[in-house]
């Protein structure tokens, strides 16, 4: 993040479908001074050289053998990323890679902005419902989402 006069932005989704959700927004990243953040796989590797990254590690509930150890490491490498780079704002797609992000933005004073999942239009994701208390601003792509997240706005699809 080299432009101090632009207000620092974290942008921060897993990989897949939240972060090609994310990654529709990169018509704004020149806004801001950025950082984008996702998990290190083959997929993203090569991204460094389109925009200005930092990954975790890689981790799914599936490998339940492992996920707890990897989430771990990504929860202090989160934190480490959030003082390196200092976001006045943190906006993120989810999901459980983005979570402890939220949490360590909201406990030092930095707004958060979640957007649920375009994908969800009959049920809360679980990334969603954890943030949801304490996201300044939670964003649904669908009306009838408005029933889980009484408080969430509007805004429509983001594809």
């Amino acid at each position: 993040m080299k432009n101090k006069k632009l207000k620092r932005v974290m942008f921060i989704s897993s990989v897949g479908g939240h972060l090609t959700q994310m990654l529709q927004l990169k018509g704004i990243f020149k806004d801001y001074n950025y950082i984008l953040v996702t998990e290190y796989t083959d997929v993203t590797k090569d991204m460094k050289s389109k925009y200005k990254m930092e990954y975790l590690t890689y981790c799914s509930r599936q490998y339940w053998l492992s996920y707890p150890f990897k989430e771990g490491w990504n929860i202090l490498k989160s934190l480490f990323l959030f003082f390196k780079y200092r976001p006045k704002v943190v906006v993120t797609t989810g999901t459980h890679t983005a979570v402890p992000m939220c949490y360590i933005a909201k406990l030092f004073g930095s707004k958060v902005i979640f957007i649920e999942s375009f994908a969800k239009r009959t049920s809360p994701t679980k990334s969603g419902k954890m943030v949801y208390p304490i996201a300044d601003t939670f964003v649904v792509q669908w009306d009838s989402m408005k029933k889980f997240y009484p408080k969430a706005k509007v805004w429509g699809w983001i594809y």
